[in-house]
């Protein structure tokens, strides 16, 4: 009689197939409220030989025009990820089987000074993509998408960019500052960043400063789609939408948690009322499979005002969910190439 197989050590996956990739602590073995406290109790970038996508956490929240506290949403995402499991039905795939996936831990940089902050944030980031690794980012205020967007497009080109959020964001200038979480994606377009004819904003809604912003938005090459359009819609429908215009662009996905409504995520710096539920944002998501993610952000999770981890849990589902997109691009390219 053959003895059975032992189950996998924590950390290790039982596939043989897969030899190589390290997965999340095994749940069986190691209770969800123990061990290390990263993303997914995945390992850190140290404990492998490599990594094809890195979380990476912005504790910065310098560029917040209203409630503080962001910096803490990378702890806050990653103790809200402990219960995600390693297979998503939604998209039949294993991401942590199918591609090595690691935490790479958090980017220090200068709460007191936000164009030296960039700089770093940039720096380090830059440097994690030139090894090949695609960056999922954990914020920290909205600011920290512009050295995310550097370092893509300093190895893509202009990329597309997909950003759902309740507010724009391509403002000019806040008390005379460039640099907030309210005017990333014009610095972005300024510098030659973005694909101007592939950029989509979800989920924007609520008052604005005058008709002005809605144009200034439109000149810089965006398309919105408001809260109130999913309403009118399917989730399904809106991604097709979506992935039509951007095509096979490559494309960076810039989720601000406050897109969905305070009932969902209480826990950020500027709710607005009529805001997608968590299942839509999701369903989005999910229907953009195929599409070539070479970046995505997680924001604006302030856990201070969070309540029993809601707006954490929805970050982190939303992070896996891009995870998950990224992993399943890279085997239709690996299968593609056989």
């Amino acid at each position: 009689m053959t003895a059975p197989t032992p189950p996998p050590a924590p950390g290790q996956l039982s596939n043989p197939d897969q030899l190589g990739i390290r997965g999340p602590i095994d749940a069986s073995r190691v209770p969800r409220f123990a061990g290390w406290p990263t993303f997914a109790r995945l390992p850190r970038r140290d404990e492998v030989d490599r990594c094809d996508i890195a979380v990476l956490g912005f504790p910065f929240d310098a560029g917040a025009s209203y409630r503080p506290g962001a910096r803490f949403g990378p702890a806050a995402i990653r103790e809200g990820s402990r219960l995600l499991r390693p297979y998503h039905p939604g998209l039949a795939i294993s991401p942590f089987a199918t591609v090595q996936v690691a935490d790479c831990g958090d980017v220090a940089a200068n709460p007191f000074d936000i164009p030296e902050a960039l700089a770093q944030m940039t720096e380090a980031t830059t440097a994690l993509v030139a090894t090949g690794a695609i960056p999922v980012a954990l914020g920290g205020d909205h600011t920290i998408a512009l050295p995310m967007l550097r370092a893509v497009a300093g190895r893509h080109g202009p990329v597309a960019l997909l950003h759902f959020d309740a507010h724009l964001d391509t403002w000019d200038t806040y008390f005379g500052a460039a640099h907030t979480h309210g005017t990333v994606f014009r610095r972005a377009a300024e510098e030659g960043l973005l694909d101007t004819s592939r950029l989509t904003h979800v989920g924007i809604r609520g008052p604005l400063y005058g008709p002005g912003d809605l144009a200034t938005d439109e000149a810089l090459g965006f398309l919105a789609i408001t809260s109130m359009d999913l309403a009118e819609t399917s989730a399904r429908e809106i991604a097709a939408r979506i992935a039509t215009r951007i095509d096979d662009a490559p494309l960076y996905i810039s989720v601000d948690i406050d897109v969905l409504d305070p009932a969902h995520a209480p826990g950020t710096g500027t709710p607005e009322a009529g805001g997608l539920t968590s299942r839509e944002l999701l369903g989005i998501l999910r229907g953009l499979a195929g599409c070539r993610i070479v970046g995505a952000d997680v924001v604006e999770v302030s856990p201070a005002y969070d309540h029993a981890e809601l707006t954490a849990i929805a970050a982190a589902h939303t992070a896996y969910e891009l995870i998950s997109l990224i992993a399943a691009r890279r085997r239709i390219d690996k299968e593609k190439h056989r």
